[in-house]
């Protein structure tokens, strides 16, 4: 049976990959929270590489979205011999100008994450999704020191032009209507990586695994 590690989003929990359990049964699946996301213990995160550093296991293929996809790059840049398959959702070399992400983890750990709720769902979902509340509550269980020390990896995070190293398969999944990591930033991902593909899903925005379940893991399942 072969193992695959699912790593999440900045501000979800493992839950977030509920839609996924089925289709992936016939594997030993590892879920991975963030520290201070999903009941998981803070921990002290200077970048990505603390992220990654706490991924169980010896060998596996990994099914990363977001900040997740940054654990699985790391992974397969630095501990190449520990990915088997590698599975790149929603994420990006670079998320965009690291003052926004200092600037977010500033207004978090100030006012909350009742803050910017509202504004993370508008880039998760469509305005069509209807199991929003329950997104709402896994965002604001995350603990606010966790969320922003995770920010502040993120504006740390910076890739471009390394991915041509990565040696193992994978798979990179993009939803067309992300605002978050719009499908150009999968497409740059794909045309780095020597065995790599592209697929984009329409309609979908970040959280594409949810709102999209059954694209994404038709796709999951045959590539894994």
């Amino acid at each position: 049976m072969t193992t695959v590690v699912l790593c999440g989003s900045l501000g979800s929990s493992s839950a977030m990959w509920d839609a996924q359990l089925p289709a992936l049964s016939a594997h030993d699946l590892v879920l991975v929270d963030h520290p201070g996301h999903g009941g998981a213990p803070l921990a002290d995160v200077w970048g990505v590489a603390d992220l990654a550093r706490r991924v169980p296991g010896e060998r596996f293929s990994l099914v990363g979205l977001s900040l997740g996809g940054a654990v699985g790059m790391w992974l397969a840049l630095h501990e190449p011999e520990r990915i088997e398959k590698l599975v790149l959702v929603s994420t990006s070399a670079r998320f965009g100008d690291p003052a926004m992400w200092e600037e977010r983890a500033a207004t978090v750990r100030a006012d909350g994450l009742e803050a910017i709720v509202d504004t993370v769902l508008a880039r998760w979902f469509t305005p069509s999704f209807r199991d929003v509340e329950r997104f709402r509550e896994m965002f604001l269980s995350t603990d606010p020191e966790g969320y922003a020390r995770c920010c502040e990896a993120i504006a740390r995070w910076d890739v471009t032009g390394e991915l041509t190293r990565v040696a193992a398969p994978v798979l990179v999944i993009a939803g067309a209507e992300d605002p978050s990591t719009p499908p150009e930033q999968l497409r740059a991902i794909a045309a780095e990586i020597p065995d790599s593909r592209l697929e984009v899903i329409e309609r979908a925005r970040h959280l594409v695994n949810v709102e999209f379940d059954a694209q994404f893991n038709a796709l999951l399942e045959a590539f894994l």
